[in-house]
């Protein structure tokens, strides 16, 4: 709260008035002149209350008057009284009402209670108020009131005496204070400037202001009593200490520099007292030695006196480092003092406070660079700034080279130090060294077995003394073990770290992290070196004076480090150091530095040239960690170095292994740290960074990943690398800095740049060496890191591209593999990050600089190398993949590549060369040149060639269509492009005089590209690899038939006579001598078909297509090849080809020839692509149009295309032919030439009857004679009969060929169903077709028919005898079913089913028959007898036919026939033409009523009813067409005729009972009609000749007479055998006999009288009696067929007439 508020002033007044109250009351009895006094004092302060309005204004003017009763009572020496005073007056002195004349009182009456040693904790307290509220004392008050406490502080009291020093100190402070602020006062005013002194005048104060002469007097006196001096201002002091002074003189030094610098008269103070002091006091120190002995020195030496020593420093501290400029000289003399003071003769504490004090300047680098500037810059000064670096070195190397008497090293080795013997263990933070059982050991350095400990001393940059600050002590204090070596340590760091970072600022650079464009870095260091001309030469010679020093004492430390952060700090020391070298282009310290980093990083006497080591050697103790054998490196400092990992050196010959400790580690990782962030300033170093690195890499078995980054691999050999879980953290760290180190590059210059280039390519090199001659893992760290540069340069490419590229394809060539991968790894992955690049300008622009990019991937095909070749594929599908539309000029180069297949390669590279093609075709064929289209082509061919890989040659093939499609869909551009091409090439092939040397030349360029096309797919289509041929045949076919449209006219003659003719004939070479060995299994698991296990017949298949494909062209393109001139010419080679195929002995190929046929002919629609069958194997039927149904006669082929409507007719007679079918009638007889011999040749039956003959197919054979209807009409005009006579020859041997048995099941019917085979059906549309064309013909083509007839009538023989084929033995079917033909077979040829056939040429027969039976040819060539002839075979065999239907449709055809036939016959009966037909037609019905065949045992009642129903309808025949008529025909016929029905109607008269009798008698209907016939005949009057009659009449007396002995036997059988019924057959035959007898009656009944001979009445009556005997019997059946016959008898009972009548009669 404010003292000047009216509260405070009241309450001030209030309290004053109390205190005088209470002063009053205490010396009432006692000091009654003080209780007046105060009592006055009240009524003093009342008035002034009263009267004045500033209170405190007039109190203070008043203060001696209000002070005095308080100053009486400290007079009285009364304690309480005193105290209450002394309260009172401190209030008085806070309120600042005292006033000068008070103070002068005040500090009078404290002076007297000093002395009287009073109350002096308070006393001290009132001084300190009094002087620090307000500047009323001065002069002799102030001096007489410091007195008064520097006398209190050597009171016998020891509170006292610390409250006196602290009160001194402070007032000192004060003193200074009041100086200042005064200065501050007097800012703004121009002083005068003070007369010029005479050094000797001592009190030089005259020019000070008030307070300032107060300080001058005050430090005056301080120095002289320090030099126990008298004082001249302080009067009174009884007592001073040295200590005590010199702790005053440093306070004021320390805290008021700027009192000493700004005024001259305090400078002076300084130059000519305290440093001759300063220096006077150090002599002890100085002179004495530790150990010699003050009795052996001739004068007695004062030993040095700890508190003394260690203020003087810290006083020397002050003075370098506020007075340095003012004190130059006598600064390099204290320098000096105190770098003798680390002299290791000197005590302990006195080296410690000398350390801490050089420690205090070190963390000034400013000053350090004065130093540098003051001395070591001047030519005769001490190098002072080297000489404090080179002390501190020499300082450290003492404390391990002088082992401290009391501590042996090894007593005192901490649990943790012996640790690495035992496991290790990670600590949490990445790469902390765990040791034993997770105690982290106490920080230390070890060197030779001195282990000295490192205490934190300070925190850096911040120089924190201990024993400097030690002031309490009298004693010199014992210095801990490794206090000094920490300090020291400290000292070193801050030392770089201040320079560094110093020299940094002004280098222009504010991080080292950040590199900016260093080009920029040069240009402004060198301006400011251009600035200031001195600078940089400071910089450089501080560099140089201290790097000798700084890298000695590093190393040791950082070899004696068992600590991380100390090692960490040290490498950080060393890093910094050789940045700045670098930066200073410093080249020898800075590979000093950098050398010291590497040789860390490595293990122990690790031999590296570059780095000869020169380490003493060590003895090796083995022990064992983890059953891994590791050697721990004893004596030296690591022992105490956790080891992380244990891996083999990386050397020619194979060693032991080395062990890589954490600080290893540690370093390498400065080492990364080093090269990434200072790459510029390395230069010629890079060798030796890089090849530490890179064994570094090796012995932690880093491998490159891709891009070049290494990844921690697994140890390629063997268990010998060891990494612990410690350093497994730390690797992916480790390799991700290495990465980033490379990545860096991109911010070197280009000089720098060259030199890590060169360093790496060296390194490679020597990896190289070290990898020939054996296969242990090479090190890849330099073709890595070239590729990890190369990436990140980019932009620059060119300039490193030649070196980089050259050397990495070198490395492909290596023999060492994992060499070779990376070589090859690297070149590609610099190509394809090369083409990604955005360069400016773009790619596409610079062509000069793409080809360059590329050349190296073409380079790569000249290596034999298959791992390369693979690299360099995918590189090239890469490219592909991301580049591909950008290529341009570089894609000749790049199709080089991939089609530099070799069939040595294996398939695994052609597999990946072929995605490119693949990748090629599919993406690129628009966005390429055309001028390399024909370079693809090429390449493809090659695929579809190459013999490693099926798949790929028929992807390739696959590929070929693509690219034709391509073609056809760019057509026009593409042309337009190659004509342009054309021109220059011309032109420049003109200029020097050679022929354009192109394929297919004169062929214009477009087309030459087709025809490279047709060429590369025709090479392919004679393959040795069947699946090859196809494709590459379907192929070919279908671009020439989709694509040919493009090629100009002339170009189509080399298309069919270069490509298409010289295919099939390659093609027929290779089937005819094909290899007929069988092929086990297509490789592997692939089971082959059985129609294609042998060459042959894969062969077969090829020469299949390719003949279709050439006759579809021929077919589809008929009208543009038959204006080429030479068609004529190429259709009978066509026809050569097509018979040699359809004659060879090749089921599959001789029906494809047909095919072909049919397609040329365009008799079949030529069916889609995409429906085309696939192999029209001998099971499959082929797809035939079938002539008959789907464009039958007198109909037009249904025709898809234009050339379809240009074909004439089936029907000639419809059109008049076009006039090209005129001209082409040469064309279709030469293919009847040729169908007729291949159909005689095929047909021709086997000669020998040897197994092995060849048989044509069925198929083959339906389609040759399919042929026939469509080829007739175009030759129908010129058809004669040897044409007919040829074509018989050929379908009878075509119908009689036998089929193999394994075909059977599929071609026949089973036996059951009839029906034709499609070679039957075409046989018959073959005379069919022509007997149409006979019909329509002119008059002389009708000579035609009874040949066709003879054709038809020997193929109904067949029904009955089937066709012998040769000698060949075939099984026949007559009599089997289907299934045991299967089953049973011994033959391999099975005949076939000629049933159906042989039925339907009869219906056809019949058919015709009833058509032209009335043709004069027909009749004179004596069609009938012929047909009769040949019907009668299957009559007579009646039952015992193959087939039942065959001789019930004889039957019916010769009813056909005959009611046409007859009539016609009867016509001619005199002329003669059928005389011979009758004996066969009598001969025929005899075979047929009567046959010798019987039927079968399971004929069923109902069967044999319809069967008797069939010889009931012969017999009505004979009855209306014959009988009737029969004075046109020959008697002896109607004799034959006679004699039949009568054999029909009466039964043998045999008695034994065989069962075929009882089967004929069975026949009842059948008697019956022949029985009535006969009658009917018998009875008719139209009897014509005797002969019949007699017949007849003969006839029924045997009948008669028989059926009497019938019915006698049967009465005498039926009495003898009493119960027993009679046989069956017995039964049966008197059932016959009692129906015919009624069969009699009725005929006789119907009958005229008169023509019934009278001994037939009488034989008629006889029977009566007899029938009635029979009466008796027991059969039922009998009994009713009795009673009919009884019944007419009824006729006969007349009443008898007169006998006259009878007689008469």
């Amino acid at each position: 709260m404010s003292t000047s508020t009216p509260e405070a002033v009241k309450k001030l007044v209030d309290n004053m008035q109390t205190d005088l109250r209470s002063l009053s009351m205490e010396c009432k009895k006692k000091f009654p002149p003080v209780k007046e006094a105060a009592e006055s004092g009240i009524v003093k302060i009342k008035t002034i209350a009263a009267r004045n309005t500033g209170i405190l204004a007039a109190l203070k003017e008043n203060s001696a008057e209000v002070v005095q009763p308080f100053l009486m009572g400290c007079g009285t020496k009364e304690p309480k009284i005193t105290q209450l005073c002394l309260a009172a007056i401190q209030r008085l002195m806070t309120h600042e009402v005292v006033s000068e004349a008070a103070a002068g009182n005040i500090i009078n009456m404290l002076w007297q209670l000093m002395e009287n040693g009073l109350e002096e904790l308070k006393l001290l307290q009132t001084v300190l108020v009094l002087l620090t509220t307000n500047t009323v004392a001065h002069d002799e008050a102030l001096s007489k009131a410091i007195v008064v406490c520097f006398r209190l502080h050597f009171t016998k009291d020891n509170i006292t005496n610390n409250t006196a020093a602290a009160t001194v100190r402070q007032v000192v402070t004060v003193v200074f204070e009041r100086m200042v602020a005064e200065d501050e006062r007097h800012k703004g005013i121009i002083e005068q400037p003070p007369a010029v002194q005479g050094n000797s005048n001592r009190r030089s104060s005259s020019t000070l202001r008030p307070c300032a002469k107060d300080a001058y007097m005050l430090f005056q006196d301080l120095c002289q009593l320090v030099n126990a001096d008298a004082p001249y201002w302080l009067a009174g002091m009884t007592e001073m200490t040295r200590t005590f002074g010199l702790e005053l003189l440093e306070s004021v030094l320390n805290d008021f520099p700027q009192v000493f610098l700004q005024h001259q008269e305090f400078s002076f103070l300084l130059k000519e007292r305290v440093c001759p002091l300063v220096i006077k006091l150090f002599s002890p120190n100085i002179k004495f030695r530790q150990g010699s002995n003050a009795t052996s020195s001739p004068a007695p030496v004062e030993k040095p006196y700890f508190p003394i020593c260690m203020r003087l420093l810290r006083v020397v501290s002050v003075l370098i480092k506020h007075f340095y400029t003012l004190l130059v000289t006598e600064c390099e003399i204290f320098l000096s003092l105190l770098v003798k003071f680390l002299d290791g003769d000197k005590p302990q504490w006195l080296r410690a406070v000398a350390v801490e004090s050089i420690h205090r300047l070190c963390v000034q680098p400013n000053l350090l660079r004065s130093f540098c500037q003051s001395y070591d810059m001047k030519q005769h000064s001490t190098k002072v700034f080297r000489d404090i670096v080179n002390a501190l070195g020499s300082f450290i190397q003492s404390l391990f080279i002088v082992p401290n008497v009391g501590n042996p090293a090894i007593v005192n080795t901490p649990a943790g130090a012996a640790g690495a013997g035992g496991p290790a263990t990670a600590q949490s933070g990445p790469g902390a060294a765990g040791v034993s059982g997770g105690v982290t050991p106490q920080p230390a350095f070890e060197y030779r077995g001195t282990w000295i400990p490192i205490m934190t001393v300070t925190v850096q940059g911040n120089a924190k003394a201990t024993y400097l600050e030690m002031l309490d002590k009298v004693e010199p204090p014992s210095i801990p073990e490794g206090y000094a070596m920490s300090v020291a340590f400290s000292c070193l760091l801050d030392l770089v770290r201040g320079i560094t970072s110093m020299l940094e600022k002004e280098l222009g650079q504010s991080a080292p992290q950040t590199s900016p464009d260093p080009a920029m870095v040069q240009k402004q260091s060198s301006e400011q070196s251009d600035k200031e001309p001195g600078t940089r030469a400071v910089w450089v010679e501080m560099v140089n004076a201290c790097w000798c020093g700084l890298l000695a004492a590093l190393s040791l430390l950082l070899d004696a480090s068992t600590d991380e952060t100390a090692t960490e700090n040290i490498l950080k020391a060393e890093l910094n150091m050789a940045s700045l070298c670098g930066r200073l282009s410093l080249v020898t310290p800075r590979d000093a530095f950098i050398t010291a980093i590497c040789k860390a990083s490595l293990p122990p006497h690790y031999a590296l040239t570059l780095l000869s080591s020169s380490a003493s050697t060590l003895t090796n103790k083995s022990f064992s960690i983890q059953g891994q054998n590791v050697q721990i490196i004893s004596p030296s400092s690591e022992s105490h170095q956790q080891v992380v990992a244990v891996g083999q050196p990386l050397t020619v010959q194979p060693q032991g292994t080395v062990v890589l400790t954490a600080k290893n580690i540690q370093c390498m990782r400065t080492l990364l740290n080093l090269a990434h962030c200072h790459g510029t300033v390395l230069g010629t170093s890079w060798q030796l960074v890089l090849a530490t690195l890179q064994h570094l890499v090796w012995i932690l078995g880093l491998k490159p990943g891709s891009g070049g980054a290494l990844k921690p691999g697994r140890a390629v050999e063997g268990p010998s690398t060891v990494l612990t879980t410690a350093v497994m953290t730390d690797l992916p760290v480790i390799a991700n800095i290495l990465s980033r180190l490379f990545e860096s590059s991109q911010h070197l210059d280009d000089v720098s740049l060259h030199h890590l280039i060169n360093a790496l390519c060296s390194l490679s090199m020597e990896a190289m060496d070290m990898a020939y001659g054996n296969n242990k893992e090479p090190s890849l760290f330099a073709v890595a890191k070239l590729l990890e540069t190369g990436l990140v340069n980019m932009d620059r490419i060119e300039i490193l591209w030649r070196p980089l590229t050259g050397h990495l394809l070198e490395v492909c060539q290596h023999p060492n593999s994992r060499m070779r991968e990376w070589g090859a790894e690297a070149v590609t992955a610099l190509i394809k990050s090369g083409l990604v690049y955005k360069h400016e300008p773009a790619l596409s622009q610079n062509q000069r600089l793409q080809l360059l990019l590329l050349n190296p991937l073409k380079e790569l095909s000249n290596i034999v190398h298959a791992d390369i070749r693979q690299k360099q594929l995918e590189c090239v599908l890469q490219i592909l993949q991301s580049q591909g539309d950008s290529l341009g000029p570089g894609w000749p180069l790049v199709l080089g590549v991939i089609g530099a297949i070799r069939n040595d390669q294996g398939e695994s590279l052609i597999r990946t060369a072929f995605q490119c093609l693949q990748l090629v075709v599919t993406d690129f064929l628009p966005t390429m040149p055309c001028t390399c289209l024909q370079i693809v082509v090429d390449v493809a061919g090659s695929f579809g060639l190459q013999n490693q890989e099926l798949n790929i040659s028929l992807t390739s093939i696959g590929l070929l269509w693509n690219i034709s499609d391509h073609f056809f869909q760019r057509g026009e551009t593409i042309e337009n492009e190659l004509d342009k091409e054309e021109a220059i090439l011309e032109k420049q092939a003109k200029e020097k005089g050679v022929p354009l040397n192109r394929p297919f030349h004169p062929a214009p360029p477009f087309d030459c590209l087709w025809l490279c096309l047709y060429a590369t797919l025709g090479e392919l289509c004679v393959d040795p690899r069947p699946a090859v041929r196809k494709s590459a045949g379907q192929t070919l076919f279908s671009t020439i038939t989709a694509h040919g449209t493009l090629l100009q006219q002339a170009t189509w003659h080399t298309v069919v006579w270069k490509v298409l003719f010289h295919l099939l004939d390659r093609v027929r070479k290779s089937s005819t001598t094909a290899d007929k060995e069988k092929i086990e299994s297509g490789g592997g698991n692939i089971l082959i078909h059985h129609s294609r296990d042998t060459a042959e017949k894969q062969w077969a298949e090829t020469w299949v297509l390719t003949l279709a494909g050439v006759a579809r062209i021929f077919n589809t393109r008929r009208y543009l090849l038959q204006s080429l001139g030479d068609f004529f010419k190429a259709w009978e080679v066509l026809l050569g080809h097509i018979q040699s195929a359809a004659l060879s002995k090749n089921n599959e190929v001789s029906l494809a020839a047909l095919k072909s046929f049919q397609e040329i002919l365009q008799i079949v629609t030529p069916v889609k692509d995409s429906e085309k069958p696939d192999a029209l194997s001998a099971v499959n039927m082929p797809i035939l149009i079938d002539p008959v149904t789907a464009s039958g006669p007198g109909r037009p082929l249904e025709r898809t295309d234009s050339l379809g409507e240009r074909l004439s007719r089936y029907n000639g007679a419809e059109q008049i032919p076009p006039p090209a079918e005129i001209e082409d009638s040469a064309l279709w007889w030469s293919a009847w030439n040729a169908w007729y011999r291949i159909g005689t040749d095929s047909t021709k039956p086997p000669t020998s009857s040897a197994k092995l003959a060849f048989i044509p197919s069925q198929p083959f054979l339906t389609a040759l004679i399919q042929i026939f209807p469509a080829l007739y009409q175009h030759i129908k005009t010129g058809f004669s009969m040897d044409d007919l006579k040829k074509l018989g020859v050929i379908l009878h041997g075509a119908v009689s060929v036998p089929i193999s048995s394994d075909a059977s099941p599929f071609i026949l019917p089973s036996y059951t169903e009839a029906v034709l085979t499609s070679l039957q059906e075409a046989v018959l549309t073959s005379l069919d077709v022509l007997q149409k064309a006979i019909c329509v013909g002119p008059e002389s083509m009708q000579v035609m028919y009874p040949a066709i007839f003879d054709q038809l009538l020997l193929f109904v023989e067949f029904s009955c005898k089937p066709p012998q084929y040769g000698k060949l033995e075939t099984k026949h079917v007559a009599n089997a079913k289907y299934n045991q033909i299967q089953l049973f077979a011994p033959a391999e040829w099975v005949a076939l089913n000629y049933v159906p056939f042989a039925e339907k040429s009869l219906e056809v027969v019949s058919d015709l028959y009833q058509k032209t039976a009335c043709h004069k040819a027909v009749v004179s060539e004596k069609v009938l007898k012929k047909i009769i002839k040949t019907l009668r075979m299957p009559l007579s065999l009646k039952y015992a036919c193959p087939s039942e239907s065959t001789w019930k449709l004889a039957v019916s055809s010769l009813l056909k026939v005959l009611s046409i036939g007859l009539p016609v016959a009867r016509q001619h009966a005199s002329s003669g033409k059928f005389d011979t037909m009758w004996p066969e037609l009598a001969n025929a019905f005899e075979d047929f009523l009567f046959t010798k065949s019987t039927p079968p045992d399971n004929l069923s009642i109902q069967e044999f009813q319809k069967n008797e129903g069939i010889d009931v309808e012969v017999v009505q025949l004979i009855s209306t067409e014959i009988l009737p008529f029969a004075n046109f025909i020959p008697k002896e016929f109607v004799g034959q005729i006679m004699a039949m029905l009568n054999k029909g109607s009466i039964h043998s008269q045999s008695s034994s009972f065989t069962e075929a009798e009882i089967d004929i008698r069975m026949r009842e209907e059948f008697s019956k009609v022949c029985f009535e016939t006969l009658l009917q005949f018998s009875f008719s009057n139209k009897i014509t000749t005797p002969q019949e009659g007699y017949i007849s009449r003969m006839a029924l007396s045997v009948l008669l007479k028989r059926s009497q002995d019938v019915l006698h036997r049967y009465v005498e059988d039926e009495r003898l055998s009493g119960r027993c019924p009679l046989p069956r057959q017995q039964v049966t035959e008197i059932i016959f006999v009692l129906k015919a007898i009624s069969t009699l009656m009725d005929s006789l009944k119907k009958t005229q009288p008169e023509n019934v001979d009278a001994n037939t009445w009488a034989q008629v009556i006889a029977l009566y009696p007899t029938l009635v005997e029979c009466i008796t019997c027991s059969s039922s059946e009998v009994s009713s067929a009795l009673k009919e016959a009884l019944g007419p008898f009824k006729d006969f009972m007349q009443p008898p007439v007169t006998k006259v009548q009878n007689g008469e009669s």
